[in-house]
């Protein structure tokens, strides 16, 4: 992964001291709160429910195990021992004391990390795929271009202030595990009939309180184009995108006034005066970030182990664990692993000081020292020999990191909603914990298949509950805390596969949320043929017979 040069370590150090004074000024009565906001916002800090909420970046999901063990560190010394993964692939702490925020940052600059740009309408962490550069179907590895387009976008100057806030994915593989068609800008890398890396370009994508999925604005654009052809999309948007009213300051709303067809028309005038100019990526910009991700030095292994074979055969449970959380790698003899962080119980995305210390040191043992993180907030160990899965499984199982749930109903993503957020009307923590516990019998779950269930406390959207298969999301009805219900949501395979859930009907209590997410996977299941998936079946009996059953015996609903 990407190692510091003397510039990016002076820059980081730099603005750690440039915030410790502010902090200091701010502290001694200098400077009002008003006037703090903004500059607390640009370090990653937020005012929330209780305390202040610190938001530190991971780069395209990417952790050396020596950042892993700093965030535990900074876990136990300066929260309250635990982190939480978000859905952008950063970590939060949700118990920070104002006066303690610079030593933060400065043991995070430490080790090459920061928390700039997690806050604030500029372009936010870049994010891409979890199995980059292991995955069997990846044409291109999109971490490279991630990284430039990282280095490109901090600190830029003219999209410091942009309308609102900007999210970029970026993808090369087949399937899209980057979620990319809910982005504001997305990057899909392939290669054409004369084999050179183009890259297909959405803009207007996102969810929130107008859900809408991206467009493709342009086509088999030459990687060299990739920073200049970026640059006119938000040289577009920072222009005409609205600043009159907050909640269609997006540029999903900028697209869909304009049409995508008028807003790529737009894009490719501005991007004449930028074409060919000195933004245009060279072969030796490219390599000099390219040498950072480098394979591994893998051992030469047959692609059958003995002993992991006999683990399969012997252990029922290992089994499983394989089955859900365990997959290909494109070397021989490999696999990448998958560290649940979604045990009934716990908070989704959540990690203790001393698990997130356990994974470092699995990562040390077993994966080259790297860890990922994914958009689903869990863990991933991307190269490990097969002869080692199942020591590493026994080794997760006691750290409460080996639930064999992953694509299952209980990986549950949840935003930390009313219980931390002040943006939330509803708590999203409460409810996930009750629907894992209704669905605490995992050979049921198991047999369910692959089902997503996404949970938002709020229209922001921070749980991606549009593109669940079912989604939920709180609602502020008279002061009291209500959940309405979407199904048919999907993050989709590729770049046609995205899909936004209709909403079923009035909300429902919390109290109500297990019996209806019950009812629901009753019709799923009374309903499926011959094992299809969850969106397969509702996709071909339509939302009716949902709705019907979960509505059927109800007193008349709230609105």
């Amino acid at each position: 992964m990407y190692q510091y040069d003397q510039y990016d370590q002076t820059i980081v150090d730099e603005r750690v001291a440039q915030y410790a004074d502010q902090v200091r000024r701010r502290l001694s009565g200098e400077l009002s709160e008003e006037e703090f906001r903004p500059l607390r916002l640009q370090n990653g800090l937020y005012m929330q429910r209780h305390a202040y909420m610190h938001r530190i970046a991971i780069p395209y999901g990417n952790l050396r195990s020596d950042q892993l063990r700093m965030l535990a560190t900074i876990a136990r010394e300066h929260d309250r021992g635990y982190g939480h993964f978000s859905t952008r692939t950063n970590i939060q702490y949700n118990w920070i004391k104002l006066e303690e925020t610079p030593e933060i940052l400065r043991k995070l600059a430490s080790v090459q990390m920061h928390a700039i740009q997690t806050s604030g309408n500029c372009i936010r962490n870049i994010t891409a795929d979890q199995f980059a550069g292991v995955a069997s179907d990846e044409i291109i590895d999109p971490r490279p271009w991630a990284e430039i387009l990282r280095q490109w976008s901090t600190f830029h100057p003219e999209f410091a202030w942009l309308p609102r806030k900007f999210k970029i994915a970026v993808s090369g593989s087949k399937e899209d595990r980057a979620a990319v068609q809910i982005h504001d800008l997305g990057v899909y890398l392939k290669k054409n009939a004369a084999g050179e890396v183009v890259a297909s370009i959405l803009a207007g994508g996102g969810l929130g309180r107008t859900p809408i999925i991206g467009a493709i604005i342009k086509e088999d654009l030459p990687w060299q184009h990739l920073l200049t052809y970026c640059e006119a999309v938000l040289r577009v948007y920072n222009r005409y995108g609205r600043r009159d009213n907050l909640f269609k300051a997006r540029i999903k709303i900028l697209v869909k006034s304009l049409s995508a067809a008028k807003f790529s028309q737009q894009v490719e005038e501005e991007w004449q005066h930028l074409k060919d100019g000195p933004s245009t990526l060279t072969q030796a910009e490219l390599d000099r970030v390219s040498q950072f991700f480098q394979p591994p030095v893998y051992e030469k292994l047959p692609d059958t182990d003995t002993s992991f074979e006999k683990h399969l055969l012997e252990s029922r449970a290992f089994a499983r664990w394989v089955e859900r959380n365990v997959r290909p790698h494109r070397v021989s003899g490999y696999a990448s692993v998958t560290m649940s962080l979604k045990k009934t119980g716990v908070a989704p995305g959540d990690a203790t000081d001393k698990q997130m210390e356990a994974v470092a040191d699995w990562a040390d043992e077993y994966s080259f020292g790297k860890i990922r993180v994914s958009h689903e907030q869990n863990l991933i160990l991307a190269d490990v020999k097969k002869r080692d899965l199942y020591a590493l499984w026994e080794k997760a199982k006691a750290q409460g990191f080996a639930t064999p749930n992953i694509g299952l109903l209980t990986d549950i993503i949840a935003c930390p909603g009313g219980d931390f957020c002040s943006l939330a009307n509803a708590k999203s923590i409460p409810i996930a914990q009750a629907i894992q516990e209704r669905f605490d019998d995992l050979d049921f779950v198991y047999d369910l298949g692959d089902v997503s269930l996404n949970i938002s406390g709020c229209m922001n959207s921070c749980g991606h509950h549009h593109v669940g298969n079912i989604g939920v999301l709180g609602v502020d009805k008279d002061g009291s805390e209500w959940y309405q219900v979407s199904l048919g949501g999907e993050q989709g395979m590729g770049q046609d596969g995205a899909k936004l859930g209709r909403v079923i009907g009035p909300s429902f209590s919390a109290e109500e949320m297990p019996d209806v997410v019950s009812k629901v996977i009753d019709t799923f299941v009374e309903n499926r043929i011959d094992g299809e998936r969850f969106i397969d079946t509702y996709n071909r009996i339509g939302i009716a017979p949902f709705k019907e059953r979960v509505y059927a015996s109800r007193q008349p609903a709230h609105a």
